[in-house]
């Protein structure tokens, strides 16, 4: 189980342009790391829209926002595309990162058991450090909440 103030584990993915995106490269600034169940569901487009509205206040403040999840790229560029978001997906097909930040885990639905994403929002500080964590996160004001306590960090 991940912790505030531990060192957020390092990884690279393929984002929907195809280019490798690893942590180390964004050292020295802020990184919202969320990881959601499925392109193209009512909850995760709910949550990709909200944090693409907040993008440039996101850059305001010196934050990358990712979005992670197991679909494969070609589905992340169909739902960029369809519904016009400029955030970054990056594609953890064999669920290797959801693993590593222990978001990979057995969930219920009408009474079946089943391996999936558990939604979780990492917030990574400029050290490389978990700076908050949000689990099962409920999509309703998420990204507004993220961009609240990012800003309060930056203060303290």
């Amino acid at each position: 189980m991940l912790e505030v103030g531990q060192k957020a584990p390092e990884f690279c993915l393929p984002n929907q342009d195809s280019e490798e995106i690893c942590l180390r490269d964004f050292a020295g600034s802020w990184v919202v790391l969320y990881f959601y169940p499925k392109d193209s569901t009512p909850g995760c487009t709910t949550e990709a829209l909200d944090f693409t509205a907040l993008k440039s206040e996101f850059e305001k403040e010196g934050a990358t926002i990712f979005g992670v999840s197991p679909d494969s790229i070609k589905r992340h560029c169909n739902f960029i595309a369809k519904k016009e978001l400029t955030i970054t997906l990056l594609s953890d097909e064999d669920k290797e990162v959801a693993k590593m930040y222990d978001v990979w885990q057995l969930k219920k639905l009408y009474g079946k058991e089943y391996m999936g994403i558990v939604r979780s929002t990492f917030l990574i500080d400029p050290d490389g450090k978990i700076a908050y964590i949000w689990s099962k996160v409920k999509v309703k004001n998420h990204a507004q909440e993220v961009l609240e306590k990012l800003k309060e960090l930056k203060k303290a």
